[in-house]
């Protein structure tokens, strides 16, 4: 699962040239969440979810706390969640989860970036059966055979441990990533260099090199849509 790491250590790298667009995006899902349930993260796990992917990403406390204060407000802003399917180049697989307050908008601009970067859209299912939903969550500071030790004992099963360049990446089930993260802090460890509930690809592909730019310029404009979240795929870069 190592390439599965670098692909979110890349996109975690490249933060630092796009960061107002990853701050305002996760002031929405902030948002969002919050609005699903109460405005406190103890109570509503969506919004705990988001707030610990935006620790990761070193989100600023005024952002989060605007976004809370927003959803605690009288106003009320509709939002529709949306996954779309498609290919890239050489048959590339990529997922693209949305998170927007106008749906044809964002259809005919997802649809847009397909079609004029070497894509096409596929239909609903016709990618996401293979990739898994997944807890990824990563610390520094311990072994694999430590962390394993930590859950074992406090009786949370995960996929996979694996130790990578210092950092310690625990692969679970989606419904395990809050126990996975209390096993930890209940051994003191409350910093994470990854939180996330992603969708891994089950197996990666390879892409020459002329196919490859295209792809990763397919990537960079789905990315850079305003209503866009995640974007998920099966290259290995």
């Amino acid at each position: 699962m190592g390439r599965k790491w670098n692909n979110i250590k890349e996109k975690k790298a490249s933060k630092d040239a796009n960061t107002s667009r990853i701050y305002a995006k996760f002031g929405r899902e902030i948002y969002v969440a919050a609005k699903q349930g109460e405005p406190d993260p103890e109570s509503n796990r969506a919004l705990k979810v988001v707030l610990e992917r935006a620790k990761t990403y070193s989100v600023p406390k005024h952002i989060i706390d605007r976004a809370i204060e927003k959803a605690k407000g009288g106003e009320d802003e509709n939002f529709d969640e949306l996954r779309y399917e498609g290919f890239g180049p050489n048959g590339s697989m990529i997922i693209v989860d949305a998170l927007t307050n106008n749906v044809n908008r964002t259809a005919a601009e997802v649809r847009s970036a397909f079609t004029k970067n070497s894509g096409n859209m596929g239909v609903s299912g016709s990618v996401a059966y293979m990739f898994d939903a997944t807890a990824v969550i990563g610390i520094e500071g311990k072994s694999a055979d430590e962390v394993l030790e930590i859950l074992l004992d406090a009786d949370v099963e995960a996929r996979d441990i694996l130790e990578e360049e210092e950092v310690v990446i625990i692969y679970a089930e989606p419904e395990m990533f809050h126990a996975v993260q209390e096993a930890l802090k209940n051994k003191g460890i409350t910093e994470f260099t990854v939180a996330e509930l992603t969708m891994l690809p089950q197996t990666e592909v390879e892409l020459d090199s002329e196919s490859l730019q295209s792809f990763l310029k397919l990537i960079d404009v789905l990315e850079d849509l305003e209503d866009v979240k995640q974007v998920y795929h099966n290259v290995s870069e």
